[in-house]
């Protein structure tokens, strides 16, 4: 058996005290997502803990900007090459399968999301980033299909990628909060509309 290095070390508990602070994520909250409960279920004490991440903000922003770069991996490989109205589509397309392949990663980032709307919350900065990134794409991907004639000349490119991002968080809210959501309708209506509202009018086609 080959001898694990100390990188392969620090990725692997890496990976299990994420994983573990997701389960509490979902299972306890915020409020029960302890470093000492994180040691515990991931099999390290809290001393290794304390000492990769510092305190509970730093291991919470470390939770939410991993879960948030396995979304943005999804989404772009999902987009792939398309751009314009397809491109946002398959955004939507990324947000289905995620809901459904990813939901406690999905839960966790949420509610990390969410939460970091309060004063005291120490990672704000992580979730806005993660914001401005992602209405970045939208926006150049919208653009490219304005300068393709696919999208409406008319619209700002901005506004529209922001009322987009603003439709999956609130389909992302909805669904948190119930569970029971018919989200593969939602889903199929976010497609619909999206192309209804990008597609250039008659006389501009």
């Amino acid at each position: 058996m080959a001898v694990q290095t100390q990188k392969e070390r620090s990725e692997l508990s890496d990976r299990k005290m994420t994983a573990a602070a997701v389960q509490l994520l979902v299972e306890r909250g915020l409020a029960g997502t302890t470093l000492a409960a994180i040691g515990e279920l991931a099999g390290y004490s809290r001393g290794l803990v304390t000492h990769r991440f510092g305190s509970k903000a730093g291991l919470l922003a470390h939770v939410h900007d991993t879960v948030a770069a396995d979304w943005l991996e999804h989404v772009n490989s999902t987009v792939g090459n398309a751009t314009g109205i397809t491109a946002l589509q398959r955004v939507a397309d990324a947000l289905y399968q995620f809901i459904n392949d990813e939901p406690a990663e999905l839960r966790a980032m949420y509610l990390l999301r969410y939460a970091s709307i309060d004063v005291s919350a120490d990672y704000s900065a992580n979730v806005a980033r993660v914001n401005r990134a992602h209405v970045v794409a939208l926006k150049r991907w919208i653009q490219q299909g304005q300068s393709a004639g696919e999208v409406d000349p008319g619209l700002d490119p901005e506004v529209a990628a922001l009322v987009f991002a603003s439709t999956v968080d609130g389909l992302l809210y909805r669904w948190l909060v119930d569970p029971g959501l018919p989200v593969q309708a939602v889903h199929a209506a976010i497609r619909h509309e999206t192309a209804r509202a990008l597609r250039p009018p008659p006389n501009r086609a």
